[in-house]
């Protein structure tokens, strides 16, 4: 079992930049591959960012290559940096787990956080 609690959403002008948390734990989440989805109003939940177990590799959409980074460190925070953001940015942010490998598919993450939403105004 994983618990992911996310972080830090809020309220940001465009060119602005918001660095999201997600508190994971558990026994074995050092296993879990931890990845970024993102949920605007009346769109189906899409993939942002994705780090590996190991932390060695990452994955990203192709409409935040550039813009956004991930990373954890070794208490199994994730970090979603989002630099450069766009009033296309808004929406809904989750923190969701897998085992070892990053995916950029939804169907393949086991858990999910509740969570944090993101507004990006022009």
């Amino acid at each position: 079992q994983v618990q992911l609690v996310e972080s830090g959403g809020g309220l940001v002008q465009a060119g602005g930049s918001l660095r999201l948390s997600c508190a994971a734990s558990g026994r074995t989440v050092s296993s879990y591959a931890l990845g970024w989805f993102r949920q605007a109003p009346g769109k189906e939940r899409e993939f942002v960012l994705a780090i590996n177990w190991l932390g060695s590799s990452t994955v990203a959409a192709d409409s935040v290559k550039g813009r956004f980074t991930i990373s954890r460190d070794v208490k199994n925070t994730v970090y979603l940096q989002m630099n450069s953001l766009k009033p296309e940015d808004t929406a809904v942010y989750y923190c969701a787990a897998r085992k070892y490998s990053t995916s950029s598919d939804v169907h393949e993450y086991d858990y999910w956080g509740q969570g944090t939403p993101v507004t990006v105004s022009s």
